[in-house]
């Protein structure tokens, strides 16, 4: 998993501006939206609710912006109405690629994605084409210079966490959907600090990237989509070593 890693936290680096803030804000809303039009504005009784605003607080997003979100899922505010997509395909090095998203124009959105992947030397390909190598899991990253290994193993398996691998520069937890809350929650209290806390999709194996042209080209592709203002969260089964990684960034 050391791809999706390395992805996350370089999609998180990059939303410290103020540019890209704001667009995470965006789709941060519409998560709310929708997850408070589906099961209702109280967030005790809606998870997924729960979880956007969750998303939020760790963005800084205002308190009166997460309250009219909730409040345009339960119509309070008139009727927003988004739809969640999924695109699947593959990026240059044979590297499965999946992005979801919530749009208000399915017929707008599959197009421009479409020539994303065109663009960016990779293609779209059928529904379910990629799907099949990924998991559903909750993955928690922590630095390794803030724990022990052993320590954080330790407290990891016994809060509800099935894999912790050392990738280097973080320690990545992996645990059942379910287990995700749980998990989270044990680390927080024992004051831990985390990097990366989502629900995610996971790849079942990796694509190992050497080299340095395919991995920027893949790293282009990733970007791209990630900024697409429908777009919600992109995955991908690339492994790109450090140095290469660092290479291709340059």
């Amino acid at each position: 998993m050391a791809g999706h890693s390395h992805w996350a936290g370089i999609k998180y680096k990059k939303a410290a501006n103020d540019a890209k803030r704001g667009k995470m804000w965006s789709k941060i809303s519409r998560m709310i939206i929708v997850s408070a039009k589906a099961g209702g504005g109280d967030p005790a009784a809606n998870l997924a609710l729960r979880y956007a605003i969750d998303k939020a607080k760790a963005a800084n997003m205002p308190k009166d912006t997460i309250e009219k979100a909730i409040k345009k899922g339960t119509g309070e505010l008139g009727a927003v109405q988004y739809e969640a997509v999924l695109y699947e395909g593959y990026a240059p090095g044979g590297v499965a690629v999946m992005a979801d998203g919530l749009t208000d124009n399915r017929a707008r959105t599959a197009p421009e994605i479409k020539k994303v992947f065109e663009r960016r030397g990779g293609s779209l390909g059928a529904s379910g084409c990629v799907a099949w190598m990924f998991s559903k899991k909750g993955l928690i990253t922590v630095k390794t210079d803030v724990i022990a290994e052993d320590d954080l193993l330790e407290l990891a398996l016994a809060s509800g966490a099935d894999d912790m691998q050392n990738t280097g520069q973080v320690y990545e937890l992996t645990c059942a959907a379910a287990a995700y809350e749980g998990l989270r929650k044990s680390l927080q209290d024992r004051n831990i600090p985390i990097e990366v806390a989502e629900i995610s999709m996971v790849p079942q194996s990796m694509v190992p990237v050497n080299d340095v042209e395919i991995a920027r080209k893949i790293l282009g592709l990733m970007e791209e989509l990630e900024d697409h203002d429908d777009i919600q969260n992109v995955y991908a089964n690339f492994d790109i070593p450090d140095d290469v990684l660092e290479k291709a960034e340059s």
